[in-house]
């Protein structure tokens, strides 16, 4: 089954870029500066960036349905990004090179089915998941963390 994947649309996070500490402080983010790659994966280009790069560590609603799955949790953003990825059949590095946590929601918002993968064989359980009655678009966390990576839909 042919998918999508993609990063977050940078416009809602545009305003953090170039924030003093307290002004990002204050709207519960902080800025770092990238120590080692891979570390710091950014969820709008889904690119780990490189030793010397900003990025903003912000809380995120990944899964806002009002259901009990309601979600959020921290995200990196690096500084200034612009364009999100955007694929069909094509899995970025920054998902292989981890261990993923993939979660398969319905048209409500409400999980189907769940499952833990070596980002290296991420395309075997997104066939998986898809071929579930039910399941409509997908999660994926990195799964050490949980922090929210990317979503998958249908192509």
């Amino acid at each position: 089954m042919s998918f999508r994947i993609t990063g977050l649309d940078p416009a809602p996070f545009k305003h953090l870029f170039g924030l003093s500490e307290a002004e990002l402080a204050s709207a519960g983010a902080m800025r770092y500066i990238a120590d080692q790659t891979p570390g710091f994966p950014d969820r709008v280009s889904l690119k780990d960036v490189e030793p010397g790069e900003a990025v903003l560590l912000l809380n995120f609603m990944h899964q806002p349905a009002q259901t009990p799955y309601q979600a959020s949790h921290a995200i990196f953003i690096r500084e200034g990004m612009t364009e999100r990825y955007d694929h069909i059949e094509a899995v970025p590095e920054s998902l292989r090179l981890r261990l993923l946590s993939v979660r398969g929601f319905d048209d409500k918002g409400l999980m189907i089915e769940a499952d833990v993968v070596e980002g290296c064989q991420l395309e075997s359980l997104i066939t998986q998941l898809f071929m579930i009655p039910g399941v409509d678009y997908l999660h994926v966390h990195f799964a050490r963390r949980g922090c929210y990576a990317a979503r998958v839909d249908k192509a």
